[in-house]
């Protein structure tokens, strides 16, 4: 799983940017004018409310899991949340909790 969710985030990446690089191409950085285009219609408010409480949601819980199980880089995904979002944040933190559950198991198998 932890190569499926690398794979994710580089594509959780790439194709958000194919959209905001248009935006920029386009439009300039005029972050107004992107706040305004989230709420442009009905549709795009509706995912734009969709997304921002399941980042509210994500934050919580990955945070919460991330002290838990002793995840010291849980702080990446605040980043990735504000440079790309949720589809880079989401398999970031999940390849970390794989990768951090498989040094786990192998520093307890090397401790046998």
């Amino acid at each position: 799983m932890k190569h499926f969710y690398l794979v994710m985030a580089v594509a959780g990446t790439a194709i958000p940017w194919l959209f905001f690089s248009s935006f920029i191409v386009s439009h300039g950085i005029d972050i107004p004018l992107f706040i305004q285009s989230l709420f442009a219609n009905p549709a795009t408010g509706g995912f734009t409310a969709d997304i921002l409480i399941s980042i509210t949601v994500f934050w919580v819980w990955s945070y919460d899991d991330a002290k838990g199980r002793g995840i010291k880089t849980w702080w990446l995904v605040l980043p990735a949340v504000f440079c790309v979002g949720l589809s880079l944040a989401m398999p970031l933190y999940l390849y970390l909790r794989e990768t951090q559950s498989s040094q786990k198991t192998a520093q307890a198998a090397q401790d046998l």
